[in-house]
């Protein structure tokens, strides 16, 4: 595999892996009130962003990252706008 490619997944799974502690404590506790839904629907959006780039570009460590980091950010987000 090209050193590029193994790059590309390493800094994938690092950067996907990092929200797993935030939905954790966000689902356990049923709380999303000390995040900033600002910070999280720009954070969203970029992801979303980088998803359509993925796709455009074919580029598969852009494309699993960035699905599996849109469906953490969403769970977040879910209960961030629940307590609206």
């Amino acid at each position: 595999m090209d050193k590029t490619l193994l790059l590309g997944y390493a800094a994938s799974i690092l950067t996907t892996t990092s929200f797993v502690p935030q939905v954790y404590k966000t689902w356990k506790t049923k709380s999303a009130k000390d995040i900033s839904l600002t910070m999280f629907l720009m954070l969203t959006t970029g992801v979303t962003f980088w998803l359509i780039y993925g796709f455009l570009r074919n580029d598969l460590p852009i494309l699993i990252g960035n699905i599996i980091t849109l469906i953490l950010c969403s769970i977040i987000l879910f209960y961030k706008l629940k307590e609206k």
